[in-house]
């Protein structure tokens, strides 16, 4: 027995993360706190010795994470008194987001700001009693010091142990109450259309974006708002989110040399990034900027794909073929330092060039961040300025030589599927079938990477070592990435698993009491509370994804089944519309795809043609239309309103299918763009009442 314990003892008495996958922990395996992972014999050993667990949770590509890093976990004086008197746990958000979200939401609770890295205290059961964000070493910036922070945390925990117990009973009992909460109810007919008007009063007509700083994107924001704009037909609505990407397509928050965008702007006008780049904000862009450039054709939207696109195949492409989760905002200690310049630098690089390029990308002697400069056209309106194209080249080769920010190379299901779907979108809107080779290969890849050997589908892996870790929203992501492929390729392989995904999202995740989704499987156990997320955070909420999973399979198998599937979780979580609807336009998004259901097949061969009735129903800007294209022969499953149906008079065909029934074949463009033209007018007929 005492063998034992001491090895116990010896285990939780050193840093542990050099056995970790991700990125962001193996940053810490070198700090002298005794980092744990988060598994049950952590806070075994928490009880063992009667202290606190003290979380730190934040993620590879943060900036503020590296800050506290530097100033508290790689100091000897700081890891003594952690490692005295709490066990430490560090946590990957990006590993495990629904940890991150009971933690983040106990903060709130608390009454605090949100943010990362994310510090919490817990008991042994992982009950929360006190949380905050970034903290120094000694008291700067009007924040307490970390140092006093613990001490007095220790002595709380040993002197006054009742405050403790109050405070874990408070907020254990407000978590389960959030996610417990009868959520059922039906939603207004007309808060869609009120949700929009709102959010849309909100935006700034000048700067895009929702009032203030700092300003994130928000792309499943702008996609709600475009949708109802068009059932409303709302000219304000639609400029203002014209307005919004047009900015966020020109600042600085866009990597104009090498292209991708940053995750979010620290000021209101969009100039300043905070520098990390994000697989997940660049996939909704994409997706969103195919929808805009379907009504505007814009050339700014345009390039912005491909540039973005540009950047995925050349950085965030892993060994294995699937794509690299973020890049990281600090290069060398130093915040942006890889994506700044000096004036006289562009000046000795470009010669001649370099006074007409500093003039169309506000390149200044005084720069316009700390010194040095940010390139952007806030001041350029809608050009993309093509003629520039070489001097960016040489920039960038330029900066290339520069040591390069980090690359959390890990692969993530959600994240993963995201950029699949926007790449097999844009592959349709601008017929690159290179795009869509990138989209299946990263699709392969990633599947392969994160299935385990009895079928499950992992959240994340890295090095051939998955986590043991499955969440609805990777299914249900997953899901709508084979859908796109489905709809790019008419491989009826991806439909299958299209179909699996859903299967097992609701076999393993529906919430038999309540309905909808759980974040973890029902029945999980070690999560303080298992929760149905339904409001979005970065990225749309897990149950949004699975409603618009399964119209998608409504829309392209015919099954009705699914639709019920959908009507039954949204019910479940309406009644939350009314106070939420802000965080929650995603499901509204889904909720009007419910409603507005519509497939397009076509069926015809390699002729152009068949190209052209694609075209014109990819390009039209009608949306929640789901596009097949099939061979002659081929066909759609039997529930299908167009199943049975072919060629006319041997000439290519296409069935527009609102919902369950279809209107007569169709084999000229023009024909389909009137037919669309005309259905969006029924719906804004339908819309006024």
């Amino acid at each position: 027995m005492t063998n034992k314990g001491n090895a116990a003892d010896e285990r939780f008495s050193r840093n542990r993360l050099a056995d970790a996958t991700s990125p962001y922990l193996l940053q810490h395996k070198d700090n002298p706190v005794h980092w744990q992972p988060w598994e049950d014999a952590v806070f075994a050993e928490a009880r063992r010795r009667n202290v606190p667990v003290l979380l730190s949770i934040g993620y590879a590509a943060c900036h503020w994470c590296h800050v506290m890093a530097h100033e508290s976990f790689e100091d000897d004086e700081v890891a003594a008194l952690m490692n005295a008197h709490f066990v430490c746990i560090k946590l990957d958000r990006e590993e495990r987001p629904d940890l991150d979200e009971i933690y983040m939401s106990a903060l709130a609770m608390m009454g605090e700001q949100g943010g990362w890295p994310l510090t919490m205290c817990l008991n042994a059961e992982g009950a929360p009693f006190w949380g905050g964000t970034y903290f120094p070493k000694t008291p700067q910036y009007g924040r307490p010091g970390f140092m006093q922070i613990l001490t007095e945390l220790s002595r709380v925990w040993r002197e006054t142990p009742e405050k403790i117990t109050t405070n874990t009973n408070a907020l254990t009992k407000a978590l389960k109450a959030k996610a417990t909460a009868d959520a059922r109810g039906d939603m207004p007919a007309e808060l869609p259309r009120r949700a929009a008007q709102s959010l849309a009063a909100h935006i700034d007509k000048d700067k895009g974006g929702l009032s203030g700083a700092p300003k994130f994107p928000q792309p499943f924001v702008y996609k709600f708002l475009w949708q109802q704009a068009q059932l409303m037909d709302d000219k304000e609505i639609h400029q203002a989110v014209l307005v919004s990407a047009g900015r966020i397509c020109q600042g600085g928050i866009y990597d104009h040399l090498g292209g991708g965008f940053a995750r979010y702007s620290v000021d209101a006008d969009w100039l300043v990034p905070h520098f990390e780049k994000m697989l997940y904000d660049n996939a909704l862009l994409i997706d969103l900027l195919c929808d805009l450039y379907r009504h505007t054709r814009a050339p700014l939207f345009a390039a912005r794909i491909s540039e973005t696109i540009d950047w995925l195949a050349r950085e965030m492409v892993t060994p294995e073929g699937a794509f690299a989760a973020s890049l990281d905002a600090d290069t060398q200690g130093e915040e942006g330092k890889f994506y700044v310049w000096d004036r006289g630098e562009i000046d000795a690089l470009l010669g001649e060039e370099a006074a007409a390029f500093c003039a169309a990308y506000a390149i200044s002697a005084a720069g316009n961040f700390e010194g040095k400069n940010i390139p952007n056209l806030l001041h350029q309106g809608d050009g993309a300025l093509a003629q520039f194209d070489a001097a960016r080249a040489t920039l960038l080769a330029a900066r290339n030589t520069r040591v390069a920010p980090g690359r959390d190379d890990k692969i993530l299901a959600d994240w993963n599927a995201m950029m699949v779907a926007a790449l097999a979108e844009a592959a349709r809107v601008f017929r690159r079938p290179d795009w869509l080779q990138l989209a299946s290969q990263g699709y392969r890849a990633a599947r392969q990477a994160l299935t385990a050997a009895d079928g499950t589908l992992c959240h994340a892996a890295r090095d051939g070592r998955r986590l043991g870790v499955s969440l609805s929203a990777d299914y249900a992501f997953m899901g709508q990435a084979a859908a796109a492929l489905y709809q790019a390729s008419g491989d009826a392989a991806y439909l299958a698993d299209a179909l699996a995904d859903a299967t097992a999202l609701h076999d393993g995740f529906l919430d038999g009491a309540r309905g909808g989704y759980l974040a973890n499987r029902a029945g999980q156990t070690g999560v303080l509370v298992n929760n149905r997320p339904a409001q979005d955070n970065a990225q749309p909420a897990a149950n949004a994804a699975a409603l618009a999973l399964f119209q998608k399979l409504t829309s392209l198998t015919g099954d009705t089944s699914w639709r019920d599937k959908a009507e039954a979780a949204f019910n479940a979580l309406a009644g939350h519309l009314a106070q939420s609807y802000p965080s929650m336009t995603a499901l509204l998004s889904a909720r009007l795809g419910i409603d507005h259901a519509l497939s397009i097949i076509i069926i015809g061969g390699d002729d152009e043609v068949t190209a052209g009735l694609v075209q014109a129903a990819i390009m039209h800007p009608v949306f929640t239309r789901e596009v097949v294209i099939l061979p002659p022969g081929a066909d759609l499953p039997p529930g299908h309103p167009a199943h049975g149906k072919g060629l006319q008079e041997g000439r290519p065909a296409a069935y527009i299918c609102p919902d369950r029934t279809c209107l007569a074949p169709l084999t000229e463009a023009d024909a389909i763009t009137q037919a669309l033209d005309a259905l969006v007018s029924q719906r804004h007929a339908y819309e006024q009442g």
